[in-house]
């Protein structure tokens, strides 16, 4: 019995790393005004503090996965911890755009040695198959319900005025947090069996963060400089880092030499269709997040705090339909996450038509509920649509480039579809976000199609025949 209990409490303490990771993405999107007021930036650079977080995270979430196998979970998870709280004391710190933005790459970086340990300790923990179910469910609601947390905190705090400005405690809320995540991991949570053999292809990181900087730092940065030689330059070199990326890993595992990812899985057609349909969901998901709320408040005149109020029923919502579908799930598949996409086209579509300055506060709250509960019937299952054809053996690496995809595509999110909603902004904020909602209209349709063309769950025999001849 006491097993069990404490099975269920590491999973408490390890839920803490996903929990953070997310609130840092999105609890920035409220404060985003006061922050760009505070450290004298630019709408480049105060993008760059979400894309940039979510950068760092991406590059680094495969060899933060390989890192707990070499060294430990626990260890990994505790010092990936600690590093990330340390970072976020210093985002709290700093006085330039600049200083944020570097110690921004630094917290995602930690978080990606950190997030990657919560997914094997639930794979490790829980071997029953119901069990595991309920505790990857408590995972993904965990992430949904981060966002919406992190808009309220953003809000609330951003309007608190102590002694120092209230965004900087927006990242010293992190302090007491990890600090009792950090005894609490000490305490409570058992080490994992160490692989020593395993290795790290540093070459392959290399690449791969070089690629993911040169695509997104010039969707960026770009806009704002009004799109000099230099930003093509760099995403041409993005797409050819990708190319040279992809090749590099085949030779090294045609060689047996351990690559970063194995590119076979990109051989399950089944798992490039999921991988698409997490890009876009992942891509209108974080955009939406940063353009209600900047809508929102620059837009509507509503302040920060109030602003943040406004996801408190979204977020009710959210959990609500998330708990339905981890169990609706089992029986219809993915025809639930085809309902919560049809939600979110009505969702958006309504605000696009009736968020305008004048509107009743009911209408907004009751559109974004509309939004929670739709988004709750996709976000959390989307990982166990996605993966749920690939076969067992290959699990582990596939859930790697999933985190690594979702990471990418928020960051894509924040730099494209963001990036055209402060273009517009200059023509008014109601015309930025009648354009921002087309983007994420198209975002939606483009999930609803793949679902579409994912077929109906498989089992492992039947997909394991589709893969994957040794390269």
């Amino acid at each position: 019995m006491n097993e069990i209990k404490n099975k269920w409490l590491e999973l408490i303490i390890v839920l803490s790393a996903p929990l953070l990771s997310v609130i840092d993405v999105f609890i920035i999107n409220v404060a985003i005004p006061t922050i760009k007021k505070g450290v004298h930036a630019t709408d480049g650079e105060v993008q760059l503090v979400i894309a940039g977080y979510l950068l760092g995270y991406a590059a680094f979430l495969i060899t933060g996965g390989r890192a707990g196998d070499h060294f430990g979970r626990k260890k990994v998870f505790f010092w990936g911890m600690f590093a990330f709280t340390i970072a976020s004391c210093l985002c709290g710190l700093s006085q330039t755009a600049l200083q944020l933005n570097i110690t921004r790459i630094f917290q995602g970086l930690s978080a990606s040695f950190m997030v990657p340990q919560t997914i094997a300790f639930i794979q490790l923990l829980f071997t029953d198959t119901k069990e595991r179910a309920k505790a990857f469910g408590l995972y993904g609601i965990t992430l949904g319900t981060a966002a919406v947390i992190g808009q309220v905190l953003g809000g609330y705090l951003s309007d608190v005025h102590w002694f120092i400005d209230g965004w900087r405690l927006v990242f010293f809320i992190n302090l007491p947090i990890g600090m009792i995540t950090l005894w609490a991991t000490y305490k409570y949570v058992t080490e994992t069996v160490k692989h020593q053999n395993t290795k790290f292809d540093y070459i392959g990181i290399l690449i791969l963060t070089l690629a993911l900087f040169s695509l997104i730092y010039p969707l960026i940065q770009g806009r704002e400089a009004g799109w000099p030689l230099w930003s093509f330059g760099l995403l041409i070199v993005s797409g050819l880092l990708f190319v040279f990326f992809i090749y590099n890993q085949k030779i090294k595992l045609s060689s047996n030499e351990n690559p970063l990812i194995d590119v076979r899985l990109f051989r399950i057609k089944d798992f490039n269709i999921g991988l698409v349909a997490v890009l876009f969901h992942f891509m209108l998901h974080t955009a939406y997040l940063l353009l209600s709320a900047v809508y929102l408040q620059n837009g509507l005149g509503i302040s920060a705090l109030d602003s943040g109020l406004y996801f408190v029923v979204p977020g009710i919502l959210f959990i609500t339909s998330s708990v339905m579908a981890s169990r609706l799930i089992v029986k219809f598949g993915k025809r639930v996450l085809q309902v919560g996409v049809i939600i979110l086209f009505v969702a958006f579509s309504l605000q696009m038509m009736l968020w305008k300055p004048g509107i009743n506060t009911w209408l907004i709250i009751g559109l974004m509920g509309i939004w929670g509960f739709g988004n709750g019937l996709v976000l959390p299952s989307l990982l166990n649509v996605a993966l749920k054809n690939v076969p067992s053996q290959y699990a582990g690496a596939a859930a790697g480039i999933y985190s690594t995809f979702q990471q990418t595509a928020s960051a894509l999110g924040v730099s494209i579809i963001g990036g055209i909603f402060f273009y517009f902004s200059k023509n008014g904020w109601q015309t930025a976000y009648h354009f921002g909602m087309i983007c994420l209209l198209i975002c939606v349709l483009m999930v609803g199609v793949m679902l579409q063309l994912l077929p109906g769950m498989k089992t492992e025999a039947e997909t394991s025949k589709k893969v994957i001849k040794t390269i």
